[in-house]
């Protein structure tokens, strides 16, 4: 039964922690705090009835700095490794972790502010989210859920007329995240380097009851086996997650191990970018001058992060034990990877010579830098006595003739596949989207926004909502980059 927004109630199990895991604080107002955008289906997750919800409420709860019912807001405290190196310094800087929604289905739902002010954790900050940067976490959060790519999701964007100091001085906002899990990797760092060893199995049992009570269950006689379980639970989630951003191109740009979520959610969005052009050297933030967060280290980064994470359990499992865990993990990655492309390729059955012809498609991709998703779309529609639809593929490649041998042997291999060509093309057409959330029309979004005008920003939001079909109306974001889109520069406050 969906309910009106003045029937949202809040709880909050993280305040059974001890009082040094957070630190209780009120949200901050922003000045003449108003509405830019609120995204249904997040709604439909939390039971909320969106034709009830009224702009003024969001704006209130979630910009002014009223409270909801139930709310007791806190800032949750953790640590981390920032681009290799440890960071005990870290915590909600400028979030604010407000309660837990529960739905009809049992399911709890975080509910959590960001730009909501200092906390305890705020360092030299000021606590405030930009405009610029919100907007990009709204967009992205809706897109990567449209393209069934584990994500946090986000309610509302809320606006304001508050200015603060960025890359000059720069419109306050407000994002309402919205993800059944906010606990990090770097949440047992800090209490592994602090030798909080109680408080860590504390941690662990907390996670392990909500989180993955399966792996309890499983494991009754062992509380060890069970923790084992959990983190291969937590690996094997966070393969799939970064499996699902090599197949689709996505830069993530700052991988640190608090950006981690136990849960396998892309989180905490900065200079994130779906390439332009195929490029496994790629660095989406430019701050990073070593280039430890390129799109092709990514699934190593993501195995090093997940090695400080059983680092950090040491005290609950045996050290051989999560290292034979995490030896399984390029094999695991590897499968999760293929499998990815295969599905984007149309093939639902497993052949020999598969995997090479993935690579020799992400070569070519390479060497004449095209833009893989705009190809794999076309794809779809590739029939071998179709000479439009070739010309169509051809045509993403500087040198044709050189992809020609691949597009012979692709299709002889999908001739394989028991399924008709409507059939296999309406299959493709379900995961190789039409619509990418690209760079350029984000900042064509945040332009018009700094000027006031929000109607960019909802229109992408449709866009994005539902990337696999293609409109008449959206065509200009189908088709290629405008040149100007390889200039934009992004850094860790993007």
């Amino acid at each position: 039964m969906l309910k009106a927004f003045n029937q949202l109630t809040l709880e909050n199990g993280y305040l059974d922690f001890p009082a040094n895991f957070y630190h209780r604080v009120n949200p901050r107002g922003l000045k003449n705090a108003h509405l830019i955008s609120f995204n249904p289906d997040v709604a439909s997750v939390l039971d909320l009835d969106p034709c009830s919800v009224l702009p003024s409420d969001l704006a209130r709860f979630f910009g002014g700095g009223d409270i909801l019912p139930g709310s007791e807001p806190l800032a949750m405290k953790y640590g981390g490794h920032q681009f290799g190196q440890y960071n005990p310094d870290l915590g909600d800087g400028r979030g604010l972790l407000l309660g837990e929604v529960v739905n009809s289905k049992g399911e709890r739902w975080d509910l959590h502010l960001k730009g909501a002010g200092k906390t305890a954790y705020s360092r030299f900050g000021d606590g405030r989210a930009v405009l610029r940067s919100s907007i990009r976490e709204y967009l992205i959060s809706a897109a990567m859920q449209g393209l069934d790519i584990p994500t946090t999701q986000a309610l509302c964007l809320v606006g304001s007329e508050e200015y603060t100091m960025r890359e000059g001085m720069e419109l306050c906002a407000k994002v309402l995240r919205v993800t059944q899990c906010h606990i990090r990797f770097g949440h047992f760092e800090h209490l592994y380097y602090t030798r909080q060893h109680e408080a860590l199995k504390t941690l662990a049992d907390y996670c392990l009851d909500r989180y993955f009570p399966a792996c309890k269950t499983a494991h009754k006689e062992s509380a060890e086996q069970a923790y084992l379980a959990m983190f291969k639970q937590i690996r094997d989630l966070s393969i799939e997650m970064v499996a699902k951003w090599q197949a689709y191109g996505f830069v993530h740009g700052v991988m640190n191990s608090d950006n981690m979520s136990i849960l396998g959610e892309t989180f905490d969005y900065g200079p994130y970018v779906f390439m332009d052009r195929y490029q496994p050297d790629f660095i989406s933030n430019h701050t990073d001058h070593e280039g430890r967060y390129a799109f092709k280290r990514q699934p190593d980064i993501m195995l090093w992060n997940l090695s400080c994470l059983a680092q950090a359990l040491l005290p609950l499992i045996d050290r051989e034990a999560l290292v034979a865990a995490l030896d399984e993990y390029k094999v695991l990655y590897q499968q999760a990877y293929y499998q990815q492309m295969k599905t984007r390729l149309g093939w639902l059955t497993d052949h020999e010579g598969d995997d090479l012809l993935i690579d020799q498609l992400i070569q070519l991709a390479t060497r004449q830098r095209i833009d893989l998703n705009r190809f794999l779309r076309d794809l779809c529609d590739l029939q071998a006595e179709n000479d439009a639809s070739l010309h169509q593929c051809l045509g993403h490649f500087t040198d044709p003739v050189a992809v020609t041998d691949w597009l012979v042997a692709y299709t002889r291999r999908t001739e394989l596949e028991a399924s008709s060509f409507p059939i296999r093309q309406q299959q493709m057409r379900c995961v190789n989207p039409c619509y990418l959330l690209r760079s350029y029309m984000l900042e064509e979004a945040i332009l018009e926004a700094n000027n006031g005008d929000y109607r960019l920003v909802n229109t992408l939001l449709s866009v994005v909502r539902q990337p696999f079909e293609d409109k008449a109306e959206y065509a200009r974001y189908a088709g290629e980059p405008p040149e100007w889109a390889g200039g934009i520069s992004l850094s860790c406050s993007s």
